[in-house]
């Protein structure tokens, strides 16, 4: 009787005739589970012949969202609240960091491990390389952009639920468009991707590795095969902390065109190597044929500023290039001590104003 009654108190129409109607047992069961009597919900199942195979329906994994063009996923603060208190969950020996096997059991109620050894190159790790809470929420947040599907199948896996009957896209933002955004001079994202762009050997990779405070030597203890095309954490943008994403986009010829995929973003970076004279060619070209005429902001990165600079082969030097064009003055960076910060927050800040 005390159990109907409190039914009755939460779900209007959870008893009829002195009897729990489907909503009513469905709200008794989610109570047991949140009160963490996991066990009294295993035991009616089994008692009724089931095992402990579940198969979820896509209906649940995949509830349909609509992302119309020029809008993008990010999570909010339910979605984050639960991705810590999982984190916080198998964090056993409160390290706020995720050893492999911490790892393994958070996501043993996944069909497989959906995590590589490149994720540990993709965002901050402490010093044994184990994923930190701030690069989990990272990872979670990169995936939230990229892939929205495989967020919102993981989280019914993990067992998000909201409050009532929300499901996983009660932990989902759907941006406004990007042209509302730069037509009111403002944006509420929290996420913005740069596309850094380059030739071979430009120092790309270390340049996105610097994202995560990494130098080169460091860079260079990375197996190829380790290494992301992404890296993501958080900065500060006049007091607000905002994810910056790098994308590492490698074209190996100057000839080769890039894919829209690959120029649309927040925020253009263009590197060049200061001590290779056919250099900033390449990424001036690459300027003039895709941003030059759009109105996506871009930073040309004039990068192994610790070697001697040479005299460009081209048109124009890059200083007399960008002022031409009336876009920032290239930006001089090198890895070869610790990355400063200032770089990366210039870049979020151009992606957000």
């Amino acid at each position: 009787e005390e159990l109907k009654t409190v039914v009755q108190r939460n779900v209007s129409d959870g008893v009829h005739a002195d009897s729990l109607t489907l909503r009513g047992f469905l709200f008794l069961h989610r109570l047991f589970i949140q009160r963490g009597r996991h066990e009294t919900t295993w035991t009616v199942l089994r008692k009724f012949g089931y095992n402990d195979n579940l198969q979820l329906s896509k209906d649940y994994l995949f509830p349909p969202i609509r992302i119309p063009p020029g809008c993008s996923t990010e999570l909010n603060h339910a979605g984050y609240s639960f991705l810590t208190s999982l984190f916080e969950k198998y964090d056993n020996d409160k390290d706020s960091a995720l050893s492999p096997q911490e790892l393994i059991d958070l996501f043993s109620t996944c069909p497989v491990m959906p995590w590589g050894p490149d994720v540990l190159n993709s965002v901050h790790t402490n010093e044994k390389g184990w994923i930190t809470l701030q690069g989990y929420l990272a990872q979670w947040t990169l995936w939230t952009l990229l892939d929205i599907q495989r967020t919102l199948e993981y989280f019914a896996y993990l067992g998000y639920c909201g409050s009532g009957d929300d499901n996983q896209l009660s932990a989902i933002t759907v941006t406004r468009e990007k042209r509302i955004d730069l037509q009111k001079k403002q944006t509420m994202r929290n996420v913005y991707q740069c596309h850094v762009i380059g030739p071979r050997d430009a120092g790309k990779t270390t340049f996105c590795q610097g994202l995560l405070s990494r130098t080169l030597e460091e860079v260079q203890d990375i197996a190829p095969d380790r290494l992301s095309r992404h890296t993501i954490s958080t900065l500060q943008v006049y007091g607000q902390e905002k994810y910056l994403v790098l994308h590492d986009i490698d074209v190996h010829n100057i000839t080769d065109a890039l894919m829209p995929n690959e120029v649309q973003c927040d925020v253009a970076c263009l590197v060049y190597d200061v001590s290779n004279p056919k250099s900033f060619e390449y990424v001036a070209r690459i300027y003039l044929k895709y941003f030059s005429e759009t109105s996506i902001p871009v930073l040309f990165v004039a990068n192994k500023s610790d070697m001697s600079a040479v005299r460009q082969d081209y048109i124009h030097q890059p200083v007399s290039f960008c002022h031409k064009h009336k876009i920032p003055p290239p930006h001089t960076f090198s890895s070869a001590v610790q990355p400063k910060k200032d770089i990366y927050t210039k870049l979020a800040t151009m992606a957000a104003y």
